[in-house]
C-alpha cells in the first residue's frame, strides 16, 4: 500500500481502492482551503490511476467533518486566504473553493463511499450526501445549521432538495437545523447502512471490495448513467444557482447583521442542537434510555 500524508489529508492507494482520510482532527476536520484542495487533488490523482476503481472518504478523530471553517488556525489567520475584501474577489473565490470542487466531487467518474462517524455538519453533509454510497455508524448525526445559525440559505451548493427528494422534509431540515440521527438519515434515504461504530470500517471495506469485483469501466459507465439522470432533472444547474443565491444573501443587511452577531460567539454554528438532543435522551440517573 502506498501512503501520502498531506497538509489536511492522508491518501492511501491500496488497489483497487483508494482512501482519502481527512486528517485535521484538532479542528474537527473542517473544510478550510487546505482541506478543500487536498481532497480535490487526491480525487484527481485517483481519477487518473487505472489501478483505482473506487474511493473511500473518511475522517480521523471524533467525527467525519464539521463543515466549512469559520475561523483560521490562529488569530488573524484566514481559513481562506484566497478570499479578499472586494465583492468580486469574494464571489470568485467562494466559487473556486466551494462550488467547483463540490461539483467535481459529485462528477468524479468512479464510485465514492463515505464512511461517516460522529458529527457530519454543514459542508460535511455535502460530502456524505453527494457520495454514491454512505455508510454511517450508529453514533453519527447530520445537521445543516446555516439558516438559523448564520442567516444564510445553506452552503454554496444546496444538495438537500436532491438528497431528500421530499419537499416537506427538506424544508423542516433547513429551516430548523434539525439534527438527524444515523437511523433517521437512513430512513430518509440519505444513508445506505447504519452499523455499530466498531463495525464501521469493516463494513465499508467489505462493501468496497465487493463493488471492486466489477470491471472499472463498467462501474464508471454505470455512474455516468446515474449522474445523467440527475443532470436531466437539473441538479448541476441548481447547485450552481445555489452558490449565486447564497452569495447574494450575504449582501442583505439583516443576514449580514445576523452573521456578525453569531461570529462573535464562541460557537457560531447551531451545534448545540445535538447536545440538547443528547441531554433530553438521558434520564436523571445519567443512564441513556
Amino acid at each position: 500500500m502506498e501512503r501520502k500524508v498531506l497538509s489536511r489529508v492522508i491518501y492511501e492507494k491500496d488497489p483497487p481502492i483508494a482512501r482519502i482520510i481527512m486528517n485535521y482532527p484538532e479542528r474537527a476536520n473542517v473544510q478550510d482551503s487546505a482541506m478543500v484542495w487536498d481532497i480535490d487533488n487526491c480525487l484527481k490523482e485517483a481519477e487518473k490511476d487505472w489501478d483505482v476503481k473506487l474511493v473511500i472518504l473518511k475522517g480521523n478523530g471524533n467525527g467525519f467533518c464539521a463543515g466549512h471553517a469559520l475561523r483560521g488556525p490562529a488569530e488573524g489567520v484566514s481559513p481562506y486566504p484566497e478570499i479578499k475584501g472586494e465583492t468580486e474577489h469574494i464571489f470568485k473565490a467562494q466559487g473556486d473553493l466551494h462550488l467547483w470542487p463540490m461539483l467535481y466531487f459529485w462528477e468524479f467518474p468512479k464510485p465514492v463511499i463515505s464512511q461517516v462517524h460522529g458529527y457530519c455538519i454543514g459542508g460535511g453533509t455535502y460530502l456524505a450526501y453527494l457520495s454514491d454510497i454512505t455508510i454511517a455508524s450508529e453514533d453519527a448525526y447530520f445537521q445543516m445549521p446555516l439558516v438559523p445559525g448564520l442567516g444564510i440559505p445553506g452552503g454554496q451548493t444546496m444538495v438537500e432538495p436532491w438528497a431528500f427528494m421530499n419537499w416537506k422534509r427538506t424544508a423542516e431540515y433547513l429551516y430548523t437545523a434539525r439534527t438527524l440521527t444515523a437511523q433517521e438519515a437512513m430512513d430518509m434515504g440519505l444513508v445506505n447502512r447504519v452499523v455499530p461504530r466498531e463495525k464501521l470500517e469493516e463494513t465499508t471495506e467489505m462493501m468496497a471490495r465487493h463493488i471492486a469485483q466489477a470491471p472499472g469501466s463498467a462501474l464508471m459507465m454505470t455512474k455516468t448513467l446515474i449522474k445523467r439522470a440527475w443532470e436531466l432533472m437539473g441538479l448541476r444547474m441548481h447547485l450552481q444557482m445555489s452558490n449565486d443565491v447564497r452569495f447574494l444573501t450575504t449582501r442583505f443587511s439583516d443576514s449580514a447583521a445576523h452573521v456578525k452577531e453569531r461570529m462573535q460567539q464562541p460557537r457560531p454554528y447551531a451545534r448545540d442542537f445535538a447536545a440538547k438532543k443528547e441531554k433530553e435522551a438521558t434520564p436523571k440517573n445519567g443512564k441513556k434510555k
